[in-house]
């Protein structure tokens, strides 16, 4: 079963992402009480997600203990293949949710974390950028589903 495994928001840009064990989400605004939520917010600034086994996976290659949250994504999956999932539709927990975009890695990323290989390791293991279709919340060990 493919599921959230962690989940993170900051309210002021560039500060480090809070855990949290539940998010509020409004359709087309984003995550409330997140730097990104606006009324009229662009697809892909309303929710993204990573999926834990690439982060664990460049941990063991690099020897290295990044927390999952450092990665700057709202979601981290467990379970799932997120690079597919670009047009499709996706249920977490009660939300319903769109990919539009991979999430690329950033020279900001890599200088919060302070590696030189993240962009280069994360091109095509960054995530996925999501427009949120429904309102409601998404908690931790929500389940998700592809729709279509």
């Amino acid at each position: 079963m493919s599921k959230v495994y962690k989940i993170g928001i900051t309210k002021i840009n560039n500060q480090k992402i809070d855990s949290v064990e539940s998010i509020d989400v409004i359709k087309d605004k984003g995550i409330v009480g997140d730097r990104h939520f606006q009324e009229f917010n662009d697809p892909y600034n309303q929710l993204s997600l990573i999926e834990c086994e690439n982060i664990d996976y460049y941990n063991n290659k690099y020897k290295l203990n990044i927390p999952h949250l450092d990665f700057r994504r709202n979601i981290v999956t467990k379970g799932i293949e997120l690079n597919d999932l670009i047009g499709k539709k996706i249920q977490i927990g009660d939300v319903l949710v769109e990919g539009v975009d991979l999430c690329r890695p950033c020279k900001h990323l890599s200088e919060k974390l302070n590696q030189n290989n993240i962009i280069k390791e994360f091109l095509r293991r960054g995530g996925l950028r999501c427009r949120i279709l429904s309102s409601s919340n998404i908690c931790i060990n929500d389940e998700i589903k592809i729709l279509d």
